[in-house]
């Protein structure tokens, strides 16, 4: 049991050193917990419970969100969260998880289904908001193990899907993701199943937002 805190991700201009999105490295490695929060709460929530589970996590911070500074452009104001500790004690101390494996609905909506986690749930939030389309947005928090039946369950509602992340496109987690919808939502999917991700190169140094996606 050991818990791996690991910062990576854009808006610090740590180039392509320490801002690389590298959570596909360890999906394929069997045994692991990889936890990708979003905001203050989760990220306290999901610590306490990787804390207490016997087996190792990798916990993936973005760099980007310390504080969820004000002025990040795209992310949101900033956000004042107080931590519920006593739920989560209490949740640890029955051996339920809180929010381990659990996707979060973000906003609800009828035109199609978003499927994001860490600082993009932001962006993707950012950009509801300006196009004005319905959408369900999903932040998985857990990508190993990810909350299959909430992104089905949407999916049979909304028929659309559209899944975001910062790393590059090729063998992003998004592709792995893509391949488990299809198989499941055959039916229920109007439309095919598109990737919003980076670029596949490294990350550059200056120009962050040419790179990552972003709200427009």
């Amino acid at each position: 049991p050991m818990v791996v805190r690991i910062p990576l991700g854009a808006k610090t201009r740590s180039g392509p050193f320490h801002a690389n999105m590298i959570e596909s490295w360890f999906l394929n490695d069997p045994g692991l917990v990889i936890v990708f929060p979003s905001n203050p709460q989760d990220a306290y929530d999901l610590l306490v419970e990787a804390a207490a589970l016997p087996d190792p996590v990798v916990y993936l911070e973005h760099l980007g969100m310390y504080g969820l500074r004000g002025g990040m452009t795209g992310w949101g104001d900033r956000i004042h969260m107080q931590v519920d500790t006593e739920s989560v004690a209490k949740s640890i101390e029955s051996g339920d998880t809180y929010k381990l494996g659990k996707a979060n609905v973000v906003r609800g909506g009828s035109d199609g289904t978003i499927v994001t986690w860490g600082a993009m749930v932001h962006v993707c939030e950012q950009a509801i908001k300006d196009s004005g389309v319905s959408c369900d947005l999903i932040d998985l928090q857990t990508l190993v193990p990810w909350d299959r039946d909430a992104i089905i369950k949407s999916i049979e509602k909304t028929g659309r899907c559209v899944i975001v992340h910062e790393a590059p496109k090729t063998s992003g987690f998004g592709a792995e993701m893509a391949a488990s919808i299809q198989e499941r939502c055959f039916y229920h999917l109007e439309s095919p199943i598109e990737r919003v991700t980076g670029w596949d190169t490294p990350f550059p140094h200056t120009t962050e937002w040419d790179y990552m996606p972003g709200p427009s």
